[in-house]
């Protein structure tokens, strides 16, 4: 029986990348194909800010942070609210992926020549009890480099396989079906896209010039979620979130559409957890938009007052940065799709950061001197671009032109600026009371005990109104459609299964495509920093799996 290769896999994002290479290192031959041109190498990871979760890190030692492998399995198995039957595999790869970010992950990693940025950063801080969801401590390692610092030691490797013959690349690769000779999948078919010179991220032609079958003796699938197709977004949307919102702008491009999922189902994978999602709610259009409907997550700290639609405060613990699934859950009850931010400069100065490599250029271009600039600066140069063109941010000297600015952004008079006024006002009295009731000032108070926060990403505790500290501003937030966090189900050595629980031969998934583990290792929430991680321990195990099952 002949074959054009031992392993193929499908998609070339991060997972893709880091299966492929250790396929390389165990000696097999790979076809990797995808979609998108050359140019796109690297999927998601390229554009993400690097964040990656490690436990009881070198870094959080130098920071005082205390962590440990017991507090992280607590912390991630409170999150993720596992309850479903098929949450079996996934709470075991959730296990095993905590393992792995006690144990080797950073030390196999830094071999690789990866480094991290020295201040770790506290996402997602919950604010229920001990049982419940959130990190009780600081785990968001930034990668020095971003996204494509992250993405390079893998595409370096690939790329080594491709100069020694062990790698073919086949870009422009759609895949339209599986087939199976008896029994075990071997078989990828598809239409060959013309070539196309479009730039990373920016959409591609689907003009169909070929066909394409090509065979192997196992099939690797890590074409990623389904955040760029809003229709399959919606089809999929939780009951329990109530009616999905009108307007979504997209964390990723169009091109992640997550039909190769359907594909795989209709060879006999099982698909699980499809309601299960990770979309942030501090979504911004992007002024300068790469992608159709190009919108930026605000990675902010806890000083901002969020109000909904209609001015009112969001409810305890809804902060920024405490509970993205829970936010979204409360904004989807109120009748409105979109919030607001109300701030001044030296809050957003200190406090805002942009998810994103290409917003992070100091921190992606590896540049000490850079981050320095950008520290002493009383705006960053990437967030005051968005407060000089944004379409969501109104800023002003004083409140009732600020409040006339936010119903001009909407186009409905939903904002009462007496209302609006009260909600500060009020939060402002609680700023100088050390005995505060307010519990969002007593988690100011909370950030800036940890050094990391104080440095760099919590504002002194001051009035929002303070004429000093302006002039005002408010930030209109939009849904941001981001990740799949159900997936094809897979055991720990990321072979696929079918809906009878056996694997399905000659058939592997990682990264979003596999719910970056088992099928959904987040469950229903997810810790941040994770889902890179999870590209890169789902896509070592496939490869490695798939790597004893072949040649």
């Amino acid at each position: 029986m002949t074959y054009d290769a031992d392993v193929i896999v499908i998609g070339a994002g991060l997972a893709g990348l880091v299966a492929t290479a250790e396929l390389v290192d165990a000696g097999r031959k790979v076809i990797l194909l995808d979609q998108e041109p050359e140019q796109s190498i690297g999927g998601q990871a390229h554009w993400s800010f690097g964040g990656l979760f490690f436990v009881d890190s070198p870094e959080q030692r130098r920071m005082r942070i205390k962590d440990s492998h017991a507090l992280a399995l607590q912390d991630w198995l409170g999150t993720a609210g596992f309850d479903r039957e098929e949450d079996a595999w996934p709470r075991r790869w959730a296990e095993a992926y905590v393992d792995f970010a006690a144990g080797e992950k950073r030390s196999w990693l830094h071999a690789q020549g990866v480094r991290f940025f020295p201040v770790v950063g506290w996402a997602e801080r919950g604010g229920y009890d001990a049982n419940g969801h959130g990190n009780s401590v600081p785990r968001f390692h930034i990668t020095w480099g971003t996204g494509p610092g992250l993405v390079a030691p893998f595409e370096r490797r690939v790329r080594a396989g491709v100069a020694r013959g062990r790698v073919r690349f086949a870009f422009r690769h759609r895949v339209t079906g599986l087939s199976a000779t008896a029994g075990a999948v071997d078989t990828v078919t598809g239409e060959i896209l013309a070539p196309s010179g479009a730039e990373r991220g920016t959409a591609s032609s689907r003009e169909v010039t070929g066909t394409f079958s090509l065979r192997a003796q196992a099939v690797i699938v890590t074409s990623g979620g389904i955040g760029g197709n809003h229709d399959l977004v919606r089809a999929q949307w939780p009951a329990r979130l109530g009616t999905p919102p009108q307007r979504m702008l997209s964390g990723v491009p169009a091109h992640v559409d997550g039909l190769m999922l359907g594909i795989a189902e209709a060879a006999g994978a099982s698909h699980i957890n499809k309601d299960r999602m990770w979309h942030y709610t501090e979504g911004i259009e992007n002024w300068n938009p790469i992608w159709a409907r190009h919108g930026i997550r605000i990675l902010p700290g806890p000083s901002p007052l969020w109000l909904d639609a209609t001015g009112k405060r969001l409810p305890v613990p809804l902060f920024p940065g405490f509970d993205t699934l829970g936010t979204l859950d409360h904004i989807m009850k109120t009748g409105h799709d979109h919030t607001w931010f109300v701030l001044n400069q030296r809050i957003i100065g200190k406090e805002f950061a942009l998810s994103g490599s290409e917003q992070n250029p100091d921190l992606t271009g590896k540049s000490i001197r850079d981050v320095i600039t950008r520290a002493r600066q009383a705006v960053p140069g990437p967030v005051r671009a968005f407060m000089d063109n944004g379409a969501d941010f109104v800023v002003e000297r004083d409140l009732s032109a600020l409040v006339r600015g936010m119903n001009a952004v909407t186009k409905e008079d939903l904002l009462d600026e007496a209302a609006v006024r009260g909600e500060i006002v009020a939060r402002d009295r609680e700023i100088a009371n050390p005995f505060t009731k307010d519990l969002q000032v007593t988690a100011i108070h909370g950030a800036r005990r940890y050094l990391g926060d104080k440095l760099i990403r919590t504002a002194a505790p001051h009035r929002i109104l303070d004429p000093a500290a302006g002039p005002l501003i408010a930030v209109r937030l939009s849904i941001l459609t981001r990740k799949s966090l159900g997936g094809l189900e897979t055991d720990l050595s990321s072979r696929v299964l079918t809906a009878a629980g056996e694997p399905l031969p000659g058939v592997y998934a990682a990264g979003e495509a596999a719910g970056f583990g088992g099928g959904g290792v987040h469950g229903y929430r997810a810790l941040e920093g994770t889902f890179l991680g999870g590209c890169i321990f789902s896509g070592r195990a496939a490869g490695r799996a798939a790597a004893l099952a072949t040649g």
